[in-house]
């Protein structure tokens, strides 16, 4: 009795024998020889004349070794059978062009003598087309043997039970989608058919499968045809779209799911049959970033490119968006070694031919950043090192400040010594009228920047953004890690509202920004539409297969320290410039005089490093006017403020000097006199 393993193992070296080199030339000949005789048979209606026949002895023997010159000419024998597709084909219409212009050549112009050796025009046109069309087909029935194998295999190993599904989508991807599905046997799905709203699709074959109805026909297509679940199969859907089916499919219901995004595929991150959940991101969508990739290209392509907090979310995003635009060199600067471990050599097994530089090194280090600027020579510095969270923040006000203010004063002053082209800092929308020492380090940092960029040649620039989708501390995975944890979710505030933006989106556009400045701006992105953080976790529960304050509770836990409820991203609409790219704007946000920046770092420097924490919060309340830092918590005032706040852009005092304040030389002496 043979086992089932063993007749696998058969098959195999069957197959291994049958792509045996000699076999494939073998088998060529046999079908030139016989494309030979079939085209003679053809045109003498299956009966051959004596005379006739002797010229076609005499001719094949020629005719064929020219044919199959040709076929190694043309390079077909170095593809691989199984593998064989559209691309191939152009190889084989090479072949058959250059065999049929010899024989040609002797039937139209050859002499007399060559007449036994010159075969009529008719069998030329017909052996050609059967020859070059039957080696083409043994390479395309053993592709389709070989994947019908393989498919087979699979289904052997996937689950017994097979889904229904139904596709979302006939476009591009759905078609994408549907056949590698089809190839494959391992998924565990069956095709039922295409959903789409698309009045021009509906009732057509698109890849062997029929658009059955629209997306309102849901609940019947489900239950008519058995549907275990439906999944979206459309490449750019937006938040709403995605809201919209999943709406439908709580009714019916249906479990819903995804298919990655198309430019995660065509990037050849992901496959179209990785299928998953429905993720917040999905219902966070946002419409793709559209670089200028000649831009790009002239600041990051060919140099030496520095990212500080390489380890972090921005900026592993960062190093990874940079190392698409092939840069000369990529030092990555981090003092978490384990975080800087991790993106080294995520970025050395993608991009092996870019020589990327880890370095454990702290921002706040000058001797070790000149020791690094002053041996590799950078000419462009994405500064991402920051201390980010805002309740840890309010009880570590002096470390915020070294490592926000003062280390973005050291490491940009190096870069502008060192004659750096181009430094972009990371700031956040916690920076406008800031309630917490976080956002008030960060708008300081600003105004570090924008002196800097007085000071020296370089290009300096600050890059302001809202909340990213996944990043390390963010409310997401805190949201997904008390669900796993049988709950209860804990928001702080019913009424809290946010912006979010994807980690890939944030980086392409502070890039796109980087690229764009000419120094001395405060670039604003466009987060779109807030987020209320209530939604978020019912929508966060849901998408878990579980129903909020039944299965989960939602605990609201008050607003912690230093917190607001609505985020600002910039000033005033009549404050913002709009940049040529629709999703960057600079903001006109009055800057420091010299006096005031060096006399205020002088005094942060001397506060921070004696931890004078009460006595720091005080002065960068004098130093902003616009903030409102109040014993270690949010102004009650300016949260009712900016929950009042309802449009996009906030409201802003844009100079620290307007009116109302002091005196622009009392404020100086003021903070001159304290130094002193």
């Amino acid at each position: 009795m043979i086992s089932n393993t063993e007749l696998k193992e058969g098959s195999r070296a069957w197959w291994a024998r049958l792509l045996h080199r000699r076999t494939q030339f073998a088998m060529d000949l046999l079908t030139l020889v016989a494309a030979f005789w079939l085209a003679y048979f053809l045109r003498f209606d299956f009966y051959i004349p004596r005379e006739n026949l002797l010229f076609a002895l005499r001719q094949f023997p020629y005719v064929v070794l020219i044919q199959f010159a040709a076929l190694l000419v043309a390079g077909v024998y170095a593809f691989i059978w199984r593998y064989v597709g559209m691309a191939e084909v152009r190889a084989f219409v090479n072949a058959a062009y250059w065999s049929v212009l010899p024989i040609l050549a002797v039937r139209l112009v050859g002499p007399t003598t060559l007449h036994p050796w010159r075969v009529p025009v008719s069998i030329i046109c017909i052996n050609t087309f059967l020859a070059f069309g039957g080696v083409l087909g043994l390479r395309v029935l053993r592709r389709a043997l070989y994947e019908r194998y393989e498919r087979e295999h699979r289904t052997a190993r996937a689950d017994s039970k097979r889904k229904s599904v139904l596709l979302i989508g006939a476009g591009q991807a759905g078609v994408l989608a549907a056949r590698e599905i089809r190839g494959r046997g391992d998924t565990g799905l069956v095709i039922k058919g295409f959903v789409d709203d698309d009045p021009t699709k509906q009732g057509s074959v698109i890849y062997g499968i029929k658009v059955l109805g629209a997306t309102d026909d849901m609940a019947r297509l489900v239950q008519l045809f058995g549907i275990d679940q439906v999944v979206i199969t459309i490449a750019a859907a937006s938040r709403n779209e995605i809201r919209r089916i999943v709406a439908l499919c709580e009714q019916v219901p249906v479990k819903v799911q995804i298919i990655p995004g198309l430019y995660e595929i065509l990037q050849g991150n992901v496959e179209v049959s990785r299928i998953r959940d429905l993720q917040i991101e999905d219902l966070l969508g946002r419409e793709p970033v559209r670089l200028d990739e000649e831009d790009m290209s002239r600041f990051l392509a060919g140099k030496t490119v520095v990212v500080t907090g390489a380890g972090g979310s921005i900026g592993a995003e960062l190093a990874r968006q940079t190392a698409l635009f092939r840069p000369a060199r990529l030092l990555l600067l981090e003092r978490a070694e384990f975080a800087l471990f991790n993106i080294d050599r995520e970025l050395r097994e993608r991009w092996p031919d870019i020589p990327i530089i880890p370095l454990v090194a702290d921002v706040s280090n000058e001797v070790r950043l000149r020791a690094i600027f002053e041996a590799h020579r950078p000419q462009v510095v994405l500064h991402a090192a920051a201390h980010k969270h805002v309740p840890l923040m309010e009880q570590n006000g002096a470390e915020a400040v070294k490592n926000n203010v003062l280390a973005t004063r050291t490491i940009g002053s190096v870069a502008g010594e060192c004659g750096v082209e181009a430094f972009v800092m990371i700031s956040t929308d916690k920076a406008v009228r800031p309630t917490s020492i976080m956002g008030a380090s960060k708008r300081v940092a600003e105004l570090v920047v924008q002196d800097l960029d007085r000071r020296y040649q370089t290009r300096y620039v600050a890059v302001r953004f809202g909340n990213v989708i996944g990043s390390a501390g963010s409310v997401i995975p805190i949201f997904r890690e008390q669900i796993r944890n049988g709950g209860p979710v804990t928001v702080t505030h019913p009424d809290m509202v946010r912006y979010f933006m994807t980690i890939p989106e944030a980086a392409q556009l502070v890039l796109q920004a980087g690229a764009m400045g000419e120094g001395g701006e405060i670039f604003v992105l466009d987060m779109g539409q807030p987020v209320k953080i209530l939604d978020l976790a019912k929508d966060t529960i849901t998408l878990s297969g579980l129903k909020p304050f039944e299965d989960i509770d939602i605990v609201f836990t008050g607003i912690r320290p230093g917190e607001k409820l609505f985020e600002e991203l910039e000033v005033k609409d009549e404050c913002l410039t709009k940049t040529r790219h629709p999703k960057i704007y600079i903001g006109k946000i009055a800057s420091y005089p010299e006096d005031a920046v060096r006399c205020a770092l002088e005094r942060l420097t001397s506060l921070s490093e004696n931890e004078r924490d009460g006595e720091l919060r005080a002065f960068l309340g004098e130093l902003l006017p616009e903030a409102s830092l109040v014993n270690g918590h949010s102004n009650p005032a300016a949260v009712a403020d900016s929950l009042a706040e309802t449009s996009i852009i906030g409201r802003e005092t844009t100079s620290a000097f307007s009116a109302g304040n002091q005196p622009l030389q009392k404020q100086v002496d003021s903070i001159s006199g304290r130094v002193e």
